[in-house]
């Protein structure tokens, strides 16, 4: 069943995903060949806590996970699309790091992530940043009452068909609130006028996650997911709440 929330709720979610976003800024600006992945999450961790908060994935066990997450931040780098742990590993030029990050506050969940390419850069992994961030952009065009869930799929499958790239199959985005995972499904392909219709007070965490290979993922024994072919992978999310006036992003 999908929650809806009240504006009064909305706010509170805000103001959860204030601190996200001042977080992975602080992070983003740290990011630099050979800084590790393990420093990057001390940033994380350290500032959101300054700030009042609580890391939402420190602890948090999701659903078919065999132990709980143990880092603030997911580092998924290249290949790795999601759940990447922060390790020692020292970032290198060339390295597509994903970095995925969430908030508690006052008992409100805030979920965003983003895609940076480490020093020197190739077009393709220009391209499927690019594509990426611009199918997180149409997608949230789509986010308004009356519109249907399957309008958002639609939006990210058309612009990573534009680009050239593949939306990753079997990961989605996922309502967000008062747990860090709630209904519905946000998945990044579908049809328009198709799946449930969406009402003010509803919110979403979307995130568009796509590749330069087929799309298949397999999991790794860190309970990470990769592509299968080892193509290159990037994501976009933010934390957005349907208003009577449209998308309401709560991440930035």
């Amino acid at each position: 069943m999908v929650r809806i929330y009240t504006p009064e709720e909305i706010d509170k979610i805000a103001r959860s995903g204030a601190i996200l976003a001042r977080a992975l800024a602080a992070v983003k600006e740290k990011i630099a060949i050979g800084v590790t992945l393990k420093q990057l999450d001390d940033i994380a961790r350290e500032f959101i806590r300054k700030e009042g908060g609580e890391p939402a994935f420190l602890n948090y066990q999701p659903h078919g996970a065999e132990h709980p997450y143990m880092a603030s931040i997911c580092a998924s780098i290249n290949e790795v699309i999601v759940h990447g742990f922060p390790t020692e590993y020292k970032l290198k030029s060339g390295d597509i790091l994903k970095i995925d990050c969430g908030v508690l506050l006052d008992g409100m969940y805030s979920d965003s992530a983003f895609t940076i390419i480490v020093g020197k850069s190739t077009v393709k992994a220009q391209n499927l940043v690019k594509a990426t961030h611009k199918a997180l952009e149409e997608a949230i065009k789509e986010i308004k009452p009356g519109n249907h869930i399957g309008d958002i799929g639609c939006a990210v499958e058309k612009t990573a068909k534009r680009y050239g790239v593949h939306v990753v199959q079997g990961l989605t985005g996922h309502g967000v609130g008062y747990g860090l995972h709630e209904d519905p499904y946000v998945y990044n392909y579908g049809n328009k006028g198709e799946g449930i219709v969406l009402k003010a007070g509803m919110v979403f965490a979307v995130e568009p996650m796509l590749c330069t290979g087929r799309g298949q993922v397999r999991q790794l024994r860190d309970e990470s997911w990769a592509m299968e072919d080892g193509g290159l992978s990037a994501q976009f999310e933010h934390t957005i709440a349907i208003t009577e006036k449209g998308a309401r992003v709560l991440t930035k």
